[in-house]
């Protein structure tokens, strides 16, 4: 999960939700990554990855500046789209069929 900075949208119109799933599928073929879900709010978004290989962190980072220089070139913007760094979790699928949150 992250949100946009100052709250701010991320995601002006369906345009930018299209690039946002196109640049997911990038990363995906690059990482490795599965996704189960995501859903995208005006001003953030989550995703539910499973990452078969230990890149979450390089994923993210492909996932989160590509995004971001393509929504300031087509807005003509500059600087920071989100909000510091995206939040993780570990979930665990294992069991009866539902998403669990693993203790750390």
């Amino acid at each position: 999960m992250n949100r946009g900075d100052r709250r701010e949208r991320i995601f002006v119109d369906d345009a930018d939700r299209q690039r946002f799933v196109e640049t997911l599928g990038e990363v995906c073929a690059k990482t490795g990554w599965q996704v189960h879900a995501y859903v995208l709010m005006p001003n953030h978004f989550h995703v539910v990855v499973e990452t078969p290989q230990p890149n979450l962190v390089a994923g993210m980072k492909g996932l989160l500046g590509t995004y971001t220089s393509r929504f300031n070139r087509r807005h003509k913007l500059f600087g920071h789209l989100f909000s510091g760094r995206y939040k993780s979790l570990i979930v665990d699928g294992s069991g009866s069929g539902y998403l669990k949150k693993r203790g750390r």
